[in-house]
């Protein structure tokens, strides 16, 4: 299933549901919602509560450095490779920003 994003203030953005559910909960909302708002109001915290998972994810990231390999190996480089919160969340986070700065909410659905 595919979740839409939209906000006046910039373009939609499609996901996938089980990554755009995850997303949702990082900013406290209901992830198994098919539908919903993000607030002006509630937009400050979402953003935090998003940025700071980012950064954690980052941190995590920079662990112990990833046998290359192995990684190989397993199909796990190149174009392959796992898609990191943080560019998963990107396109959220801007919009969010972006419909802050305009004073309008953030919607998603089905």
């Amino acid at each position: 299933m595919l979740i839409t994003f939209k906000s006046a203030a910039c373009a939609d953005i499609l996901m996938f549901g089980q990554a755009a559910g995850e997303l949702l909960k990082l900013v406290g909302k209901d992830g198994e919602a098919a539908t919903g708002i993000i607030t002006v109001a509630q937009l400050p915290d979402a953003i935090v509560r998003l940025q700071a998972a980012i950064e954690a994810d980052r941190a995590r990231r920079e662990g112990p450095p990833v046998d290359e390999e192995a990684a190989q190996e397993s199909g796990q480089t190149g174009m392959a490779a796992p898609v990191s919160l943080a560019q998963r969340a990107f396109p959220l986070l801007s919009m969010m920003e972006e419909s802050l700065k305009e004073d309008t909410p953030v919607t998603w659905g089905t």
